[in-house]
């Protein structure tokens, strides 16, 4: 692993913590169901940078199914905080139809 690899993983590491940490402070603050589900989003998006770091590093196996021999991990965890940023969004905008 070359200092550019390492000095990606770091800056996303710490730029996906610093978010992280954001959000869980906003969810202490809001009961908004459009930013309660944003702020899933962005928990679960942390959870892939650690997941796929942890990946690459060796300490987890890559091929982890959820169901076996159809859903692994790693196809949940780069998707689910982009369903979660969709229905949050459709959230706002039913919102704001019938405002």
């Amino acid at each position: 692993m070359g200092t550019a690899e390492l000095v990606g993983i770091i800056v996303r590491l710490a730029a996906g913590a610093a978010a992280t940490f954001l959000a869980i402070l906003l969810w202490a603050k809001t009961r908004d169901t459009a930013w309660m589900l944003i702020i899933m989003g962005v928990i679960f998006e942390y959870g892939e940078i650690i997941y796929s770091t942890l990946t690459m590093f060796g300490v987890v196996a890559a091929d982890v199914y959820l169901i076996p021999m159809v859903l692994k991990v790693d196809v949940v965890l780069l998707n689910l905080p982009l369903g979660l940023f969709a229905a949050g969004f459709l959230v706002m905008l039913f919102r704001s139809r019938l405002e």
